[in-house]
C-alpha cells in the first residue's frame, strides 16, 4: 500500500485502487477553488453514471495508464474539443548551481506539452483562473 499526504489528508493506493482517509472528500465535500485531483474525477464519474466506485477508479486508472504509455512511446494524444498532448524534445543547456554559481550541463530530454482546443480556450476567464 502506498500513502501520499495531499493537503492535510491521506490519499492511499491499495493495489491499483485510489481511495482516501478523509470521508468528506470521498463524498464530494471539498472546499471550492482548489486543485482537482484524480479522486474528484472518480467521484464525478460515480455521480453521473451510477457505477460503483471501484469500476470508476479502474476506468480512470486505465485511461491515465493508456495516456502515459502513449506519451512514453512519443505518440501524440488528440482529444477533440479538449486539446492535444505532445512529447517535444528539449535541447541541452547550461545552467548554474544557485549555491556555488558553478556552470552545470543540462542533458537533453523530453517534455510533455499540452495545447488546449478551441472549446477549452473559449471558456470564460473567471472559470479558468481561480481567485486566491
Amino acid at each position: 500500500m502506498r500513502i501520499q499526504i495531499y493537503k492535510s489528508r491521506a490519499v492511499y493506493y491499495r493495489g491499483r485502487r485510489l481511495t482516501t482517509c478523509n470521508p468528506l472528500s470521498s463524498i464530494g465535500f471539498r472546499p471550492a477553488g482548489g486543485t482537482v485531483i484524480k479522486l474528484d474525477i472518480v467521484n464525478a464519474i460515480v455521480q453521473k453514471t451510477n457505477i460503483t466506485r471501484t469500476k470508476a477508479e479502474q476506468a480512470v486508472e486505465t485511461v491515465f495508464e493508456a495516456m502515459k504509455n502513449a506519451l512514453g512511446r512519443g505518440e501524440r494524444i488528440e482529444l477533440r474539443r479538449f486539446g492535444v498532448f505532445n512529447v517535444k524534445p528539449r535541447k541541452t543547456g547550461i545552467g548554474r548551481n544557485p549555491r556555488t554559481g558553478q556552470q552545470v550541463s543540462i542533458p537533453p530530454g523530453k517534455a510533455v506539452r499540452f495545447k488546449p482546443g478551441k472549446e477549452l480556450q473559449s471558456l470564460p476567464a473567471t472559470a479558468t483562473a481561480p481567485k486566491p
